[in-house]
């Protein structure tokens, strides 16, 4: 049993179960009985803790995290450094990783979606940048996509703040291969942009389904990110908007300079492509190559790298002075004769036979230094953890080819023969399941179907009930029946009794004959029924008191606090709240707010000889047109039906003006929308063209 399991560390975080592991730290699930909430426990791992070096880096990363507060990235509540023990607590968040999901969806994301995502990605990316903190780590496995459609960016592991030492790179600091920047394949000095890189292969798999590069090794992929480029992803599917793939080929760029110069060019573009599907960024994948000459070794800012020349969100591309016509690898260097010009005029041969020595010697230590970085940590061991995959539906054979299943090393043993609708040899349960963790090397056993009921033999209906709906429906498609041909129903209901997305019951029922089927009737389990909670004014309060009431009473998650002056609210009292006083809303929903720092310390505005007895709800004007209200961004939440319908239109009009205007999907159940203004606005919600609600909302 796990040493840590059942203690109480500080006298207030009890340890619950161990929940995951990664390359420095072991991640539990505890309980704060503090505040009575439950928690994420990172624990740097026994054997890392007697380093010096190491606990210094797991210490700078706790440093890190906290000075980090937004919505897309994973809160810090307390950090622990002492003789004995280090660990952070940070919040359980209650969702899958964004590979998990993917995996769900079939790999594939629909281009909306994956734009919704990688928007909240380039938005959190934003905000630690801002502060000095470079991510190096971003892939779908460190991303959290929770129940409201929302994302969390976490495990900042190898993070490093912008002006630390650049130390010598390790396996972690390499991040994952798939997702590396050329810069950190080369162990060459990275900034911002090579997160930049890394959210751009993320968006990448996600409107195409598969990843830019692949390879026998990870080596081979290593050395693909620095050399090549990948196929577009119109290539892969024509349906992909020609603004979107500029937009991903563009972060994905070889040269750094040919990048987006920060994460707020990039949510630029990204926010004028939302608002026009079909605008013409005018990028080629010419700029993907790298320029000549070498890059100098500089300390470059986050953010705002003062290398890169000064650029709009997308620039005019860099063109080569003799581009090729569909250029797929780096271009080599032009050579450089003027170097040897006067050796030359001397009939010495020694200064080229050195320098090209010198570049052999150089090509020699990158590849000893990538296979030393990436096989010194690949051994089998219980330390590496990987997703399981799904199996279902597949040979053996199938499934042992799986790229999931050849990274992980893992092990396919046949185990019973069952009746089923399959067919003969096919895979129709595994364990462990798929979407568990399980160490490299691991061994997964299959159940193979006989073929005694397959579906092309036969004859009656299959026992679809207490099996994940999208199981049953894939099962029930290769009968023939389906949504899109109007013979299969699915309808959801709260459950206390099944698991949410499994089969509650089916109509036909199990063996019924299906020459006798013309439609099926699915109920698919929502789960329990949420218990509802009416939301309370925060606002006056002190952040502790807040805290408590949303957390203790309410039972809600405070996922977010940031700052802002006030000339009314004293320091350190709650201003606003993103759920009004009154809203009935799920236990557990999220809550953010924000905390007065008192009054502006820079404001030059004269105080008023008389006061006013009505708040006033529209900002003053200034002489030159303006408006001397500042601005506010809010998150507006809306909360999608659930009647049975997979899309909705979903408008937003703030004071009549349509702000949002978005087609999504229902299952995400809810979306929320940032909307930006002053003083106190009218918020209208119409979803398929019938009002929703409308309220007041404050946007100061």
């Amino acid at each position: 049993m796990d040493q840590y399991i059942g203690k109480l560390l500080d006298n207030r975080y009890e340890i619950l179960e161990r929940i995951g592991i990664g390359g420095m730290a072991v991640v539990y699930k505890g309980r704060d009985h503090r505040l009575n909430r439950l928690v994420a426990i990172k624990i740097l791992k026994e054997e890392l803790a007697q380093d010096t070096e190491f606990r210094r880096r797991f210490h700078d990363e706790s440093q890190a995290v906290a000075m980090l507060s937004h919505p897309n990235i994973m809160a810090v509540y307390d950090v622990s450094h002492t003789p004995e023990l280090d660990y952070i607590v940070m919040e359980l968040l209650d969702g899958i990783t964004l590979k998990q999901y993917m995996q769900k969806k079939g790999g594939k994301l629909a281009w909306r979606e994956a734009l919704h995502f990688i928007t909240q990605i380039m938005k959190a990316l934003s905000h630690a940048h801002s502060r000095g903190i470079i991510h190096r780590d971003i892939k779908p496995h460190n991303i959290m996509v929770l129940r409201d459609g929302s994302l969390k960016v976490a495990d900042f592991g190898i993070a490093r703040l912008t002006s630390a030492a650049q130390a010598t790179l390790t396996q972690e600091a390499l991040g994952s291969v798939h997702y590396i920047s050329p810069e950190q394949a080369r162990g060459s000095h990275i900034d911002a942009r090579s997160d930049i890189y890394s959210a751009g292969v993320v968006l990448y798999e996600m409107i195409t389904g598969r990843l830019p590069y692949e390879g026998d090794s990870p080596v081979a992929v290593a050395i693909q990110h620095i050399n090549s480029i990948p196929l577009s992803p119109r290539e892969i599917d024509p349906e992909i908007p020609e603004a979107l793939e500029a937009i991903t080929m563009k972060a994905m760029a070889s040269d750094v300079n040919q990048r987006y110069i920060s994460a707020d060019a990039m949510l630029a573009d990204l926010e004028e492509f939302r608002k026009n599907p079909s605008i013409n960024f005018d990028y080629t994948s010419a700029d993907l190559l790298v320029t000549d000459g070498d890059e100098p070794t500089q300390v470059l800012g986050a953010n705002t790298p003062h290398s890169v020349r000064s650029q709009p969100a997308h620039s005019d591309k860099y063109v080569p002075e003799e581009p090729e016509p569909h250029p797929r690898k780096r271009q080599s260097r032009p050579e450089r004769r003027d170097e040897y010009d006067d050796y030359s005029d001397h009939g010495s041969k020694l200064p080229i036979i050195l320098a090209i020595a010198a570049v052999a010697i150089f090509l020699v230590g990158i590849g000893v230094f990538l296979f030393v970085s990436f096989f010194s940590g690949l051994g089998i061991s219980g330390d590496t953890v990987y997703n399981v995959p799904n199996l279902y539906n597949k040979t053996i054979e199938e499934a042992q080819a799986m790229d999931e299943v050849v990274e992980a090393q893992f092990q396919i043993v046949q185990g019973d023969t069952v009746a089923s609708d399959l067919p003969e040899g096919y895979i129709v349960s595994q364990t462990p399941e798929s979407g568990r963790n399980a160490s490299a090397g691991s061994t997964i056993t299959v159940t193979v179907s006989d073929g005694s009921q397959s579906s092309e033999e036969g004859e009656v209906m299959p026992d679809l009930e207490n099996q994940d709906y999208r199981i049953a429906v894939s099962r029930l498609e290769k009968l023939g029946f389906s949504e899109s041909a109007g013979n299969l129903t699915i309808r959801r209901e709260n459950s206390e009794d099944v698991n949410e997305d499994y089969v509650i019951s089916q109509d036909p029922d199990p063996e019924t004959p299906l020459d006798e089927v013309d439609r099926v009737e699915l109920v698919v389990s929502d789960g329990k029924k949420a218990e509802m909670v009416t939301v309370i004014s925060f606002i006056d309060m002190t952040e502790a008191e807040a805290r408590k009431k949303a957390e203790e009473n309410l039972g809600l998650v405070v996922s977010g606090v940031t700052e802002e002056y006030s000339d009314d609210i004293e320091a350190g009292h709650i201003t606003w709240q993103s759920i009004n006083n009154g809203d009935e809303v799920a236990k557990g929903s999220s809550i953010q707010f924000r905390v007065s720092k008192g009054p502006d310390p820079n404001s030059t505005a004269e105080p008023s000889t008389a006061p006013s007895t009505e708040p006033s709800t529209q900002p003053t004007q200034t002489p030159g047109g303006g408006s001397s209200a500042a601005e506010k961004t809010v998150p507006v939440q809306v909360d999608l039906p659930r009647d049975g319908r997979e899309t909705v239109e979903v408008v937003i009009t703030v004071d009549g003006e349509r702000k949002y205007a978005e087609t999504v999907e229902t299952k995400m159940m809810s979306v929320v929308v940032p909307l930006t203004s002053s003083g106190t606005r009218t918020v209208t919600v119409y979803i398929d063209g019938q009002e929703a609600w409308s309220r007041a909302i404050p946007f100061s």
